[in-house]
């Protein structure tokens, strides 16, 4: 007969959690709740890391650690229920559905299996689903021990011990095919004197998560999530928000700007993040006099367009060659670089900040945007209306998000055949410099039109419009060509009949001197065209 078991919820013995201040902070480094492999997978976390700004990283990683001993105490509470249903097959399973969507495992319908086939064969607890159990618990186990044990905070050496100890037993774990009584016992009981067990070391690694979370309390300014600063950071933060919140709107609803602010002894650290790539990454130096920033993007384009706004204000950069990392970009190079301005007095120092932050918007989908303007003009014209829209601050994302290259292919499709057969390009047809100024007009109005709340389809229909009134304007170019030909064509005529004798030579003269200057004016006011609308 199996052995009798029972469910202790063990999600009600943790102790009483001290307010969780920090867990407010929409930190860039770590935000899923739940990923079923983040050691393996790339974050940005590790970007941050490897730039060598460790004291970034905690308030991160304790919301990770505290999301994480959530999910292991009910991970050990579903094993309970399963060794219970296992001894009483008879017995309805509970619903686990609110408390798993809670602990944000939701799609982990295995662990719903976990205790619905668990059944016992003599005295092992046979669990079908023991594989990706062994892995969620090394793995939240992991999570939850990093802001103790792997630097940030005074590393307690018997907690770490223990963390590896048990790390090393849930690895040989997935081997096997269940638990016999002692085995479940050992990772589920919480008597102290019964020796250690993965829910005792689970207990006092929230207590010890509890301590840092008091220490790391953050608090909001203007929107950056910040800790342990000083009284006179406060009009740099500010700053620094002032201008992401200038052109923040210009992302919409595509993630990215958030920030995190600290303090690391004489320096003031700000990382933003600027987007979902894992190397994507911003972190700036605030000291007296000098500001600093360390930039990485996969994107060799990307990186020279923020490099050059950034050089617009003054910094200085020092650019590395091309870096590869195992743990970074899945291996692939990114590039690297570091920017540094000197400035003189608080107010220049914030001036900087604010003018910087407020450039960050525009590196957003910058390069998912240069490869859909190239569609319709050269690599080079892309880029500089990138620049300009980032000049004007109307930016790109408007534009994505209306349509992006089906605005412009619904509008040469309005224009109609005659105009713009299959295959033409925009800029084959109407030439570079008009090219590129619908285009221009279109990011504008894009944003504009976005940023009022107007619907999509009427973007469409102002694209249709440039786009008609450009043509409109090449057509009446070509009617002048065309009646300039026509009075030189009279010209001519004139001159044949004179020659032949016929007609009045002195009135042909005053004619011929009449249509000549009428020619002249044609010629005149269609040259000013050209000038004005270049192609």
């Amino acid at each position: 007969m199996p052995p009798q078991s029972r469910t202790i919820d063990l999600r009600q013995a943790a102790p009483t959690p001290v307010p969780r201040c920090h867990q407010s902070a929409i930190c860039a480094l770590d935000t899923d709740p739940f990923d079923p492999a983040p050691i393996r997978r790339m974050r940005k976390e590790s970007a941050v890391e490897a730039l060598g700004q460790q004291s970034l990283l905690m308030p991160a990683r304790i919301k990770a650690a505290l999301a994480a001993n959530d999910r292991l105490k009910l991970s050990l509470t579903m094993l309970q229920a399963a060794a219970a249903h296992a001894s009483d097959r008879e017995a309805p399973v509970a619903d686990w559905a609110p408390d798993m969507r809670q602990a944000g495992l939701r799609d982990a319908t295995w662990l719903r299996e976990l205790v619905s086939t668990a059944y016992f064969d003599d005295h092992t607890l046979v669990l079908p689903k023991i594989a990706p159990l062994a892995e969620l618990l090394q793995t939240d186990l992991t999570l939850m021990a990093r802001p103790v044990c792997d630097g940030g905070a005074p590393v307690d050496a018997e907690l770490q011990q223990r963390r590896d100890e048990w790390l090393a037993r849930l690895g040989t774990l997935a081997e096997r095919e269940g638990l016999d009584g002692d085995g479940l016992r050992a990772l589920t009981h919480g008597d102290r004197r019964g020796g250690d067990s993965l829910h005792l070391l689970v207990m006092d690694l929230h207590r010890r998560l509890n301590a840092l979370s008091a220490q790391i309390a953050t608090e909001n300014i203007d929107g950056a999530h910040a800790w342990q600063i000083k009284p006179e950071d406060r009009p740099l933060i500010q700053a620094f928000m002032r201008g992401i919140a200038r052109t923040a709107p210009l992302k919409f609803s595509h993630p990215g700007l958030d920030t995190a602010v600290t303090r690391d002894h004489s320096r003031l650290l700000i990382q933003n993040d600027i987007g979902t790539n894992d190397v994507h990454v911003l972190v700036i130096e605030v000291e007296h006099g000098r500001i600093a920033l360390t930039y990485s993007d996969l994107h060799a384009g990307r990186f020279d367009f923020f490099r050059r706004m950034l050089a617009d204000i003054g910094f200085e950069w020092t650019v590395s060659a091309p870096r590869v990392s195992s743990e970074l970009n899945a291996g692939k190079p990114y590039q690297l670089g570091r920017a540094e301005l000197r400035t003189r007095g608080v107010r220049a120092q914030c001036d900087a900040l604010e003018r910087m932050a407020s450039r960050i918007v525009f590196v957003i989908d910058w390069n998912r945007a240069r490869r859909r303007l190239q569609i319709f003009i050269d690599k080079a014209g892309a880029r500089d209306l990138l620049w300009q829209a980032a000049r004007e601050e109307w930016g790109h994302m408007a534009w994505l998000l209306a349509g992006g290259e089906e605005l412009v292919y619904s509008a040469m499709r309005a224009a109609g055949a005659d105009v713009f057969r299959v295959g033409d390009r925009l800029d084959a047809v109407l030439g570079r410099e008009a090219a590129r100024d619908y285009l221009a007009a279109l990011l504008r109005t894009s944003s504009q039109a976005l940023l009022a709340h107007q619907p999509v389809n009427q973007v469409a229909d102002e694209a249709r419009l440039l786009l008609a009134q450009l043509l409109a304007r090449r057509t009446i170019e070509l009617d002048l060509i065309a009646e300039h030909a026509a009075w030189c064509h009279a010209l001519a005529q004139a001159l044949g009949d004179a020659l032949d004798g016929a007609g009045d030579a002195a009135a042909l003269s005053a004619r011929a001197k009449d249509w000549e200057r009428r020619a002249d004016r044609l010629l005149t006011e269609a040259r000013q065209r050209a000038e004005r609308q270049p192609r």
